[in-house]
């Protein structure tokens, strides 16, 4: 078994003890990844940002979101579905991996209205 750990941007990542992505032999595992940077943004854009370091994190891991075969969505209004979902099919329309959207109560930071999880595979 071959193990990567795929460092992202966050300064919690020692503290907490975390990565942002692991690879593991040819699979790709992201943390959580909340919409750092566009935190006081409509939650579409919130989706956008946590999508687009999903997509950094995997091309780091050497994958990318082609190779994504499931999802998990983590939202904190049930009426974000539809805006969140929207997104979520602009990135993924083609590929449709398996995905989850749950409503919790809170995420870390109380701006945060969508934090996003996936998993992909790199074909070699």
């Amino acid at each position: 078994m071959t193990r990567k750990n795929i460092p992202g941007t966050s300064p919690f990542e020692p503290i907490i003890g975390f990565s942002r992505a692991v690879r593991i032999d040819n699979y790709v595992h992201v943390s959580g990844t909340g919409p750092v940077g566009a935190d006081n943004a409509a939650v579409a854009e919130q989706t956008e940002q946590c999508l687009t370091l999903i997509a950094t994190a995997l091309k780091n891991a050497g994958s990318s979101i082609e190779q994504v075969y499931r999802t998990r969505m983590y939202l904190t209004r049930a009426e974000d579905w539809e805006a969140v979902g929207r997104v979520h099919g602009q990135f993924f329309g083609h590929i449709r991996p398996a995905a989850t959207m749950v409503v919790v109560a809170a995420l870390l930071n109380p701006k945060w209205r969508i934090e996003i999880e996936a998993d992909a595979l790199i074909s070699e």
